[in-house]
């Protein structure tokens, strides 16, 4: 089994797109629409967005978009999702190309590209796994579960990271395990988000604190030296 599927299997009750397409010119709207998604969240953010808005940057009917997503809360978390998923095949292209020496060396890699998708990816900064930055309530009723209907957005990502992981966690109990990523993204969450407010590009002082951080609570929680 491949470390995508294991940690597919991991994310609980994901939350679905309204109907996911099949033939390849489906599929091709689909992502065209997430592309424009994207994009006007980089123009407008999460709460200015609206479907016509999209599906006009995408030139699709207002009625094809409804076809895959049921409004738009469903459309941003289809785009968690794709966030999620791209984030987790480029992190295992890594670990694949050299595995790190323990959860230190997984953890420089899940922030550096982390900090590489805010500076790259079109509307990650509005929307990475969840809505990006947000402390207060948004006008969505499902912000917090944007990935899965009983998880927190934390929470399933910490699963889908600790089932990528693998060997490299192989030696900590599976508890503690949960519960340490869970607490390191949140932790992470707010150094990064810090470290992007200071500087558009992340301050790279703030990223290296977050690693250090990050790297020593991970040590002591997973009794790694």
């Amino acid at each position: 089994m491949s470390a995508d599927t294991r940690s597919h299997q991991a994310a609980g009750r994901t939350v679905p797109a309204r109907r996911r397409p099949v033939q390849q010119r489906s599929q091709e709207r689909y992502e065209r629409i997430l592309d424009a998604c994207a994009g006007l969240l980089d123009e407008a953010g999460a709460t200015a967005l609206t479907t016509k808005e999209v599906a006009h940057r995408a030139q699709v009917p207002i009625g094809t978009l409804y076809q895959f997503f049921s409004g738009k809360e469903d459309l941003l978390a289809a785009l968690a999702h794709r966030n999620l998923d791209h984030y987790l095949q480029r992190l295992d292209r890594r670990l694949s190309a050299g595995a790190p020496a323990g959860p230190a060396g997984f953890t420089d890699l899940a922030v550096d590209e982390f900090v590489a998708m805010k500076r790259d990816v079109p509307g990650f900064g509005q929307v990475d796994f969840g809505l990006a930055g947000t402390s207060g309530p948004t006008g969505f009723r499902g912000d917090r579960h944007l990935l899965d209907t009983d998880l927190d957005n934390n929470a399933a990502v910490a699963l889908r990271l600790q089932a990528l992981g693998g060997e490299v966690f192989a030696a900590a109990d599976p508890v503690a395990l949960t519960i340490g990523l869970r607490v390191a993204l949140e932790a992470a969450d707010a150094v990064l988000n810090l470290a992007f407010r200071s500087d558009p590009d992340g301050d790279p002082v703030l990223i290296a604190e977050c690693k250090r951080l990050v790297r020593c609570y991970l040590a002591e929680q997973l009794g790694h030296d």
